[in-house]
């Protein structure tokens, strides 16, 4: 299907532009949304004669998304969620906790605009892009943790599993050692008593 874009579109096309993408792409997420027209003559005259008003809606949009982008720029959101020793999420975090813990610090923005090529399924600290307008994209860090305590220690730049892991190591090569040595104890006992005749 042509279409004449009103927008621009990543990996599409600039305003103005008439590209041919597959029909379903148009009807279901590209004419709907009001980011194009299908390309016929009258859309063609249409587009022609509203094209200023068309670019200055398009300006207004790009600065109030630069304007709300600057505050939200380099946002740290932390999340606390459960794990397992290994980091393993029980459940993952998905665009919609995300959004979710931006609203709680007063930023809206929708799960569309936010880059999540797969949900997150370890704790861990994520940079991940919004993309709130075509022309505006920001970055911000998600920190997933356990607790407020990790979450601060794995922002100071601590690998928060790798320190658990080496803990609980140490803890049980400490365990091994002291019952090999009660073991020891044991058959040196057992060596000394007396055998009853």
């Amino acid at each position: 299907m042509d279409i004449i874009l009103l927008e621009r579109v990543e990996n599409l096309g600039e305003l103005g532009e008439e590209v041919t993408v597959k029909n379903g792409f148009a009807r279901n997420f590209l004419l709907p949304r009001g980011k194009a027209l299908i390309a016929n003559e009258k859309n063609r005259a249409r587009f022609a004669a509203e094209r200023d008003l068309i670019e200055k809606r398009n300006a207004d949009a790009r600065e109030e998304a630069k304007t709300s982008g600057e505050s939200m720029d380099g946002t740290e959101l932390v999340l606390i969620r459960q794990s397992s020793d290994t980091g393993n999420l029980y459940g993952s975090v998905s665009t919609r906790d995300i959004v979710d813990g931006l609203a709680e610090q007063g930023f809206k923005v929708r799960r569309g605009q936010i880059k999540l090529d797969q949900p997150i399924k370890t704790v861990g600290i994520y940079e991940m892009d919004v993309r709130l307008h075509a022309e505006v994209s920001i970055e911000i860090t998600v920190n997933v943790a356990r607790s407020m305590e990790e979450a601060e220690r794995q922002a100071a730049g601590e690998n928060v599993i790798n320190t658990i892991q080496a803990e609980q190591q140490g803890a049980s090569a400490e365990q091994a050692a002291e019952l090999a040595e009660a073991s020891a104890e044991r058959d040196e006992e057992t060596r000394e008593a007396p055998e009853e005749e």
